[in-house]
């Protein structure tokens, strides 16, 4: 059961009013994560602003997708795993750059390497290897991909442990993680 209800977008007011609209207008509905984000406005807009911030950076959308995947199942976030598969797929992930990104290699160097190094970072709580950024950079990644991805994960992180508070209703096709 919801333990932090989402805010109607019909009723909402000021600057939550606001984003929301925008939301809707962007995406045709509003996704309950953003209803639960929506009870501070600054969150809110910090949230959807780091989002439309780090889509002009080096990481494709496939890419990022990937890591948002990556990053829900090994928090076992089951709202953020079936939102991503989704989106992953709007992006042009493939059913096995999927399973890649769940839980293993998809055989594209650059596309696992950008895997191992969020696994890294997850695993590690951010103390990753000097290995483990060779091999990232051995990829032709340079230091804007890598801190782009560390950007990545713990953006998917907030929304990770958020719906884990707040136990948010998936209104997405539904996607469970192993855990």
């Amino acid at each position: 059961m919801t333990r932090i209800p989402g805010v109607d977008p019909t009723t909402a007011t000021g600057r939550s009013a606001e984003l929301l609209g925008a939301i809707k207008a962007k995406l045709g509905v509003v996704p309950n994560l953003y209803r639960v984000v929506a009870h501070s406005p600054a969150v809110l807009d910090a949230t959807l602003a780091s989002g439309e911030t780090l889509n002009g950076g080096v990481l494709t959308a496939r890419q990022r997708e990937a890591i948002a995947i990556a990053t829900a199942e090994a928090n076992g976030c089951d709202y953020c795993l079936s939102a991503h598969v989704l989106l992953g797929r709007g992006a042009g992930l493939t059913e096995p750059q999927i399973a890649a990104a769940r839980h293993g290699a998809s055989g594209d160097a650059t596309f696992d390497a950008i895997l191992a190094f969020t696994r890294a970072l997850l695993e590690t709580k951010g103390h990753v290897s000097d290995a483990e950024i060779a091999a990232l950079r051995a990829t032709g990644l340079g230091n804007e991909a890598l801190v782009e991805i560390v950007a990545q994960v713990t953006r998917n992180i907030f929304t990770n442990y958020l719906n884990h508070v707040a136990r948010t209703e998936i209104d997405f096709p539904v996607v469970r993680t192993a855990a």
